[in-house]
């Protein structure tokens, strides 16, 4: 097993929902409340089936799955 497991899933897929869902996930972690509800707005007017909602969902994990970067703390002195 290698560093970065991925689960193999033998559903079918949307990539372009796949990808919704990674872009809402980013939105959500930096707090773009804008982008969020466009993305929401988007996904409504799209998702029609349920490869749609599980495509969308696997891309919001595969994001979330991603540790976040927390910048270096930096020693000032004045």
């Amino acid at each position: 097993m290698g560093f970065l497991s991925r689960k193999s899933s033998t559903t079918a897929t949307n990539p372009a929902m796949t990808e919704l869902g990674r872009e809402f996930a980013i939105a959500r972690r930096h707090g773009d409340r804008k982008t969020m509800r466009r993305i929401g707005r988007e996904y409504d007017a799209t998702a029609t089936t349920e490869t749609d909602a599980a495509s969308f969902q696997r891309g919001q994990d595969a994001y979330d799955a991603i540790p976040p970067i927390k910048p270096a703390r930096r020693n000032r002195r004045r």
